[in-house]
């Protein structure tokens, strides 16, 4: 999620290249790790600024519920007064894109909480690819058409899959984050349209290799 293609691969996985809060620390990740508080970063995300009753409505909570989890989240640095507006009339908005949670970690304690808000944040996610598997014929047939579903598995190195995550990254993200915070720039019938690439090695690394088990 950046305006501009980095320049080279280290500013690509760079978060704060990325417009994105990282996050690594285990006390962080513990106070994120609440779907109330998730749900709010979602929607603030892709909706800008809302109150916790305009909010509310959208995830299906209570003002009142809203508004202690965004005094929560506006503690921990992720959402701040947008300006104007009294208590619950107030509006919020997000502090950044978007945020980046550091899934390894040497500290066990630390370790298990990026566990815990991964997994939530993931299932999220599936439960709305879900919700698209059930719903799919209700939408124009072109749209079902355009949605994709593929599966691949590549032989690669750590330095190919390095350097494919980062190719992907700087292909997709430059070309279209700037839609998700200005409205103007949405042409018309755009939605908002999720994507999850997942990369991962389904075998363990040769012994002996440079970034193998030894």
């Amino acid at each position: 999620m950046t305006i501009e293609e980095p320049e080279d691969a280290q500013s690509e996985r760079d978060p704060a290249q990325l417009g994105l809060r990282q996050v690594s620390d285990a006390r962080t990740m513990r106070a994120l790790a609440h779907p109330v508080r998730i749900a709010l970063i979602e929607q603030l995300s892709m909706g800008g600024a809302m109150t916790a009753t305009e909010v509310g409505e959208l995830i299906g909570e209570s003002p009142t519920t809203c508004s202690f989890h965004l005094r929560q989240l506006a503690k921990y640095g992720f959402v701040e007064e947008a300006g104007g507006g009294k208590g619950r009339a107030r509006p919020w908005r997000m502090t950044s894109v978007g945020m980046q949670v550091s899934d390894t970690h040497d500290s066990p304690e630390a370790q298990i909480a990026a566990n815990a808000l991964i997994q939530l944040i993931r299932e999220r996610a599936m439960r709305r690819y879900q919700t698209w598997l059930e719903t799919k014929a209700t939408y124009p047939r072109r749209w079902q058409e355009a949605a994709m579903e593929n599966e691949y598995v590549a032989y690669l190195t750590i330095e190919e899959l390095e350097q494919l995550n980062d190719e992907l990254m700087a292909m997709l993200v430059p070309r279209f984050r700037g839609r998700l915070t200005d409205p103007s720039l949405r042409p018309p019938g755009s939605v908002p349209v999720e994507m999850l690439m997942i990369s991962y090695p389904i075998g363990p690394p040769p012994p002996g290799t440079s970034d193998g088990a030894r």
